[in-house]
């Protein structure tokens, strides 16, 4: 029964002209993957703007087919799947609008740990930023962190090695399938991490590590984590994509500041200088802005007032977070019917008001 479930789900990432969203939107309208695949072609057709397409697509054997050869892939090596209304789903992806319809992991890391960093950068890296990212994850290793990064040379490398180094799990997201790895030098680290973390994608095995795929790869990146941090980059690359799209995710974003005239360290100076990325020196400065450390030294504490005057947005968010205990910024603006602007200046004054409280991730709970 779950393989005939995996071959639909499978399928339904194969369908010409469905991507993420609207996979998502056809599971919610039909019931599930294999009701895409099940519903009368005459119904199919009226779906606006890819009724006819739809239609001869899942009448289509091939894409079936070419689902069965990959589920003999993923049962041949091993290989699980993660669906995104399955349990073991990241869960922080799941509240990006974008995340993939389904994901191949192979590895032993749980990919909800309680606090997972992303660490990107330039694959020209210096010794510099080379040392600061062993001590960025040398210092966080009490927190037991799980390091997300890319499997790229350079930054991701360095941030991969140093975590199995320091006895921390590390996930390599990969802009290809499960059959490879690109760089093919870094065959050797991938096979570690497989023990001590491991390797996700969305791409299915045979996919070739092609330009067009990595900004997609990015994606994941920013998703999977409470907070990015960019080591080194230049004006342009994939680390400052990951970061644009970690702050559309809202999730806090660092940078490594580096000298003014250093190429490599324009992009992470530039994503500073425009307030794109909060400036860190020291893994102590992640523990404080991530709220990790406890009691650190000036720590103010904020009293609650007893009695507040508060908006009807306000009172909205106190009720909704009475009722659901914690949420993310997203999911209450979505089931509130808020919109961002107005919920995220409500949550401010909020807790500044020390009625609520800002969890990593932009999670907010009463405190």
């Amino acid at each position: 029964m779950e393989e005939e479930q995996l071959l639909y789900q499978i399928g339904l990432t194969l369908i010409p002209g469905v991507g993420d969203i609207l996979g998502r939107k056809l599971v919610l309208i039909c019931g599930s993957a294999e009701a895409v695949f099940r519903e009368p072609r005459r119904y199919l057709k009226k779906m606006p703007r890819i009724g006819d397409l739809l239609a001869q697509a899942v009448a289509n054997k091939e894409i079936l087919l070419r689902a069965e050869k990959e589920i003999a892939f993923v049962e041949r090596y091993k290989i699980s799947t993660r669906y995104f209304q399955d349990k073991d789903y990241p869960q922080r992806l799941k509240h990006c609008y974008d995340s993939p319809v389904l994901l191949f992991f192979k590895g032993t890391a749980d990919l909800n740990a309680p606090r997972t960093i992303g660490i990107v950068g330039t694959r020209n890296a210096t010794e510099y930023g080379k040392r600061v990212t062993h001590d960025l994850i040398a210092g966080l290793v009490h927190q037991q962190v799980l390091v997300v990064s890319g499997l790229a040379y350079g930054i991701d490398s360095c941030a991969h090695r140093v975590s199995i180094d320091q006895g921390l799990n590390t996930i390599g997201v990969l802009g290809h399938g499960l059959d490879t790895v690109y760089p093919w030098l870094n065959r050797t680290l991938a096979e570690k991490m497989l023990l001590q973390g491991g390797l996700l994608t969305e791409f299915f095995s045979g996919t070739k590590p092609d330009r067009m795929n990595f900004p997609k790869r990015n994606r994941i990146i920013a998703g999977l984590c409470d907070a990015l941090i960019v080591v080194e980059a230049g004006k342009k690359g994939g680390a400052l994509i990951t970061a644009d799209i970690a702050n559309s995710y809202n999730r806090d974003v660092f940078a490594i500041p580096g000298r003014i005239n250093d190429p490599f360290s324009e992009g992470a100076n530039y994503l500073i200088r425009t307030n794109r990325a909060s400036l860190v020196q020291k893994a102590e400065d992640i523990e404080y802005l991530m709220g990790w450390k406890e009691n650190f030294e000036g720590q103010k504490v904020v009293q609650r007032r007893i009695f507040l005057e508060m908006t009807p947005e306000e009172e909205k968010l106190v009720e909704f977070l009475q009722e659901h205990k914690q949420a993310g910024i997203d999911e209450i603006c979505i089931q509130s019917g808020i919109t961002m602007s107005k919920a995220s200046s409500s949550l401010l004054n909020l807790e500044f008001e020390g009625i609520v409280k800002c969890l990593p991730g932009k999670v907010y709970t009463l405190l």
